[in-house]
């Protein structure tokens, strides 16, 4: 007969060795990981003197984290974790949820004018635009950039009441920086807060992020990177016009992709946060074999390296004619959905697809082509076997 002290120590010695092989496991599968990116990003390194970057990626329900170079010629100082980067137009993303989750808490409309939220817009073509149009680059043609001689909010809401739209809108898709910059302007006067202020004391928070700003506190500068030009100059974004709402994010790998892995819904947030999320993979037009959704954009998955290269090229910013889907697209699971994003130091990419709970996040803290940044990714996808 089997004592009892017997039985208990069989079960430590077995739940040990279980413990002991899962690890093993853990590790086997960490050490995959990292010998796959290793193998794509390094040779980017060389090729473009990029001299710092850092990768997030997740899967199986796991996240890794590889650092890679110096976070600034001048220090020496290691990429490490907590390194922050600029992520340029990424921080799109972040406008689209917090307008989605104004909508979600009953703040805002995106069908609603924007005379609504902007009486002084009443009876001008702008005031007509609709909150969607502006977060899918849609409501009639504005140029990449705010323009150079609009200082402040004053000549920013004259700019606009004097816009005179090149296309209907909803009809031609024209990236802009001033659309998704009006509409995270605007998503936050109907939440009644500062567009900084809600950002980092409520959206970030609420996300479980930790190291994200749009005004890197003095305490974090040790840890901001030093971002460099494609001819290797020291640059750093600067604060203009609508550059908190468009572009002015920064933040770490770690947290970016948390932020990836609560769009797959793999956290649990509260109240309305995780529908909001979601919702901003709707479906609203069909931009050749790109879907445009709130901001993101998605495509039928798998998807070949060349069509993310050509939807991800600087093509992509002049007017493309768009076909309205009619009603939206419900989110989908089966799709890969990216963004690209830049500064003049900075270069960023993010790809996910939630079917398969897996994403990846790419920053360096130098601009270089989002064509190689798409290859990146897909050659990591692939060499871990999941673009299939």
């Amino acid at each position: 007969m089997i004592s009892k002290a017997t039985r208990v120590l069989t079960c430590v010695l077995l739940a040990t060795a279980t413990s002991t092989i899962a690890g093993h496991a853990a590790n086997e599968q960490g050490n995959k990981v990292r010998t796959v990116v290793d193998a794509a990003i390094r040779p980017m390194m060389e090729k473009y003197n990029i001299p710092g970057m850092a990768v997030g990626i997740t899967v199986d329900g796991k996240p890794y984290i590889f650092d890679y170079g110096i976070a600034s010629k001048e220090t020496g100082i290691p990429v490490k974790p907590d390194t922050l980067f600029e992520i340029g137009s990424i921080s799109k993303t972040f406008v689209a949820t917090l307008a989605s989750l104004a909508q979600a808490n009953g703040q805002l409309s995106l069908s609603d004018k924007t005379s609504k939220y902007l009486p002084s817009m009443q009876g001008t073509a702008f005031g007509d635009v609709s909150l969607l149009h502006l977060g899918t680059h849609t409501p009639g043609g504005f140029p990449l950039q705010v323009p150079d001689d609009v200082k402040d909010d004053a000549q920013m809401m004259r700019y606009f009441q004097t816009w005179k739209p090149a296309y209907k809108a909803g009809a031609y898709r024209t990236y802009a920086n001033p659309s998704i910059g009006m509409l995270g302007f605007i998503a936050a006067k109907a939440m009644n807060k500062d567009f900084a202020a809600l950002m980092e004391g409520d959206l970030f928070p609420a996300l479980g992020l930790t190291s994200t700003y749009i005004d890197v506190p003095e305490s974090k500068m040790a840890e901001y990177a030093q971002g460099y030009t494609r001819k290797d100059e020291p640059a750093r974004v600067s604060k203009a016009v609508l550059s908190s709402e468009a572009y002015g994010v920064k933040t770490t790998a770690t947290d970016l992709i948390h932020f990836v892995e609560a769009n797959m819904a793999m956290h649990k947030l509260g109240g309305k946060l995780q529908q909001a999320i979601t919702d901003t993979h709707t479906g609203y037009f069909k931009v050749g074999p790109m879907t445009q959704d709130l901001i993101w954009e998605q495509y039928a998955y798998p998807v070949d390296l060349n069509t993310l290269q050509q939807s991800n090229s600087s093509d992509m910013l002049k007017p493309i004619s768009v076909t309205a889907i009619t009603p939206p697209q419900a989110p989908r699971d089966d799709v890969l959905i990216n963004k690209t994003g830049s500064t003049n130091g900075f270069g960023g990419y993010v790809a996910f697809v939630p079917e398969k709970r897996l994403g990846i996040v790419i920053l360096a803290n130098k601009n270089y082509p989002n064509e190689d940044r798409v290859r990146i990714a897909h050659e990591i996808f692939s060499a871990l076997g999941t673009n299939e």
